[in-house]
């Protein structure tokens, strides 16, 4: 089991079953209990694969990156490599749950449901009953052949989950967050669709370069846009600027390292490519109100680093 305390955020590899492919697991709730305390679920950590749920009873609450939801039945979940989460309590919830690695799925599939989206919505909900029963029978049909091989061979069984699991993976793609957020099949007019992929590219140079740099003009060097370019087509799929979409970026991962970590804001700092851990303290603060080790003194006395999942 996974120590409360780290140096860093404990990061969680795809582990299939014994018996089992690599690269997708299918599990019910009270399976998931069952390994709950061999699984470290009672650790929040950084799982390298997305973990796509869907409420059957009951309530959840789950925390995503120091946000909590809770979810009721009928409410899907998704959470994506990389981010810091954990469960609550899984009593009298009753579900299925989905792990599988980014890889697994075939690359059009990839790209159409926008697996590497990490700032998608959390929980997302069907647009209306007929949605509702195509994710249902789409997740059903996963879970009754990853059960069994059914007289395949295992090479045509891995075909067999891959194929179903694109069929899941892109209904769920266009499921909506609470109040419209997110989802969509990601059409729209010729203008729209120019800034949508230019924010998708901006977003990801960011989640590769924000610890080395916060300056909008260097990512707009690197793609060839212009620094407006960027702040227009961020503003129009965040609804903030390209400056402070970075600038949240660079202060998640510090509350990461802050909550679920034991290194000082000297190391933070340089992890993150300030300065020194003034330039730092005086960064977070200005965003946050609070100072780093205020922070970290904030979340632990909440319970924040002592989650499941």
């Amino acid at each position: 089991m996974v120590k409360n305390r780290q140096e860093n955020i404990p990061e969680v590899a795809f582990s299939a079953p014994a018996g089992r492919p690599a690269g997708v697991e299918v599990m019910t709730l009270a399976e998931l209990r069952e390994r709950a305390d061999a699984c470290g679920l009672a650790t929040p950590h950084r799982p390298g694969f997305h973990h796509l749920l869907v409420l059957d009873t009951g309530r959840l609450r789950h925390t995503i990156d120091f946000r909590e939801y809770e979810l009721t039945a009928g409410d899907w979940m998704w959470v994506r490599p990389g981010q810091v989460h954990h469960f609550g309590d899984l009593a009298g919830a009753e579900g299925t749950l989905v792990l599988f690695e980014s890889g697994f799925l075939d690359a059009t599939t990839a790209v159409l449901a926008r697996v590497e989206d990490w700032y998608g919505p959390a929980v997302r909900q069907p647009g209306d009953a007929v949605e509702a029963r195509a994710a249902r029978r789409a997740l059903e049909h996963l879970h009754q052949e990853f059960g069994a091989l059914r007289g395949l061979s295992l090479e045509a069984h891995v075909e067999v989950l891959r194929h179903l699991l694109a069929v899941l993976v892109l209904r769920a793609a266009r499921m909506s967050g609470p109040g419209g957020e997110g989802g969509g099949d990601g059409r729209g007019g010729d203008g729209e669709c120019e800034a949508g992929e230019t924010f998708l590219r901006f977003r990801d140079a960011v989640e590769r370069g924000f610890a080395h740099s916060r300056q909008v003009a260097d990512y707009a060097r690197a793609l060839g846009y212009s620094p407006r370019t960027l702040s227009r087509a961020t503003a129009s799929a965040t609804g903030v600027s390209a400056k402070e979409f970075i600038d949240r970026r660079v202060v998640l991962e510090a509350k990461r390292l802050l909550a679920h970590g034991d290194q000082s804001a000297a190391r933070i700092a340089d992890r993150l490519g300030f300065a020194d851990a003034a330039n730092f303290g005086k960064f977070f603060r200005q965003r946050t109100g609070v100072t780093p080790l205020a922070f970290r003194g904030e979340v632990r006395g909440a319970g924040v680093s002592g989650g499941g999942g």
